[in-house]
């Protein structure tokens, strides 16, 4: 009995075990490759495991895809009611598509909705025909892009995620590009449509993300899967005004890259909270300004500061202001003119710097005079 108990024992060391570990420590509920999660305002890592392994993103890829189209959505160089005309090209293209045929033109507006939802590979050449010409310059652009925000670990040959030799990115990489896309609000009317319709109604979408349906906040943002990528998700989710992305790459099968993403926002909603800061342009101080037309000017913060907290750690972080004390003008606004530090005892924790929020001219001769004139009065 104890020769059998030996042998069993020796054998179960012998089968393959799934490792899925975070430094030294195992991820519970993860099943992949890679995968990270970070915050989406401070860009801050709560947990990963080969972030920074180069792999297969498959259609993950679109995220940059839609990012170049968001960017100039936004810079007002595309419209979302803009026209876009099908190639032979784009229609030829094959896998997950909204059935584009050469010659149909279909607006900015919808060509989103097919790539976001549906995955349209079609789409995905479709608009970056619309945009660079061709699909190589837009690829030129996504790679660009990609070195702008520091991805070193990727490269893109095509805009859809197709395998497709030396193509690919990293968990780390997808985040990046995943927390620039969600920069531009408006995406998320996109990537968190459960299902719609095109063509007045006669083409039926349904998001391939399932978690917008079945877990509570999602809202984005591109699920992948090819025979070499494995399944792949970038997933993001906001709750009490915090937004989370987890990736995941290479999970075995469908069902373990929505439940490997769900086990790591859930880990980030229970254990961290994001705790408001500062206000973009609150007011914090009057500044004293010599010789100028005012004699004060409001210094407001440049920026919003958010602050990602541990729930365990229970910090409440104070105010320390700082403004120059020899601020003469003229005065321009935007002009830096002081600091706002938040601090914890001793320890700065963050800080934004204060800008004047308006002009104040120099005193001409008169005004000085006047100055003079009404201090002998008093």
């Amino acid at each position: 009995m104890k020769r059998l108990m030996c042998l069993f024992i020796c054998f179960a060391f012998l089968i393959p075990q799934a490792v899925y570990a975070e430094g030294d420590e195992a991820i519970d509920g993860v099943e992949a490759k890679s995968c990270i999660l970070i915050e989406q305002s401070t860009g801050e890592v709560l947990r990963e495991m080969n972030a920074d392994d180069e792999l297969p993103i498959a259609s993950v890829t679109k995220i940059m895809t839609m990012l170049l189209i968001m960017e100039q959505v936004d810079s007002g160089a595309l419209k979302l009611d803009d026209m876009v005309s099908v190639s032979e090209n784009a229609m030829s293209y094959g896998g997950s598509t909204m059935f584009l045929e050469a010659g149909e033109q279909l607006s900015v507006n919808d060509m989103l909705k097919g790539i976001a939802v549906a995955s349209a590979n079609d789409g995905c050449v479709a608009m970056s025909e619309h945009i660079a010409g061709s699909e190589s310059a837009f690829v030129d652009m996504m790679n660009k892009r990609a070195k702008e925000l520091g991805m070193e670990h990727t490269r893109f040959v095509n805009t859809n995620g197709l395998d497709e030799e030396g193509h690919y990115s990293s968990a780390r990489d997808v985040a990046i590009m995943s927390r620039e896309l969600l920069k531009h609000p408006k995406i998320t009317d996109y990537t968190s449509i459960w299902t719609d319709e095109l063509r007045g109604g006669k083409f039926k979408l349904a998001n391939t993300n399932k978690l917008i349906r079945f877990y509570t906040g999602a809202n984005g943002l591109k699920t992948g899967s090819t025979s070499e990528a494995l399944c792949c998700l970038s997933a993001s989710a906001e709750r009490d005004g915090m937004q989370l992305i987890a990736v995941v790459l290479g999970a075995p099968t469908s069902a373990k890259r929505f439940s490997s993403a769900k086990s790591l926002l859930d880990y980030g909603f229970a254990n961290y909270g994001i705790k408001k800061l500062a206000e973009a342009g609150e007011e914090i101080a009057d500044a004293d300004v010599a010789g100028g037309t005012d004699s004060t000017v409001k210094a407001v913060t440049a920026e919003e500061k958010s602050l990602l907290m541990k729930k365990s750690d229970g910090v409440e972080p104070e105010r320390r202001v700082f403004v120059n004390e020899d601020i003469k003008a003229p005065v321009k606004q935007g002009d830096v003119i002081g600091e706002l530090q938040f601090v914890n005892g001793e320890d700065i924790i963050d800080k934004v710097e204060l800008k004047a929020a308006n002009d104040v001219n120099k005193k001409g001769i008169a005004g000085i005079m006047r100055g003079i004139v009404l201090g002998f009065l008093i």
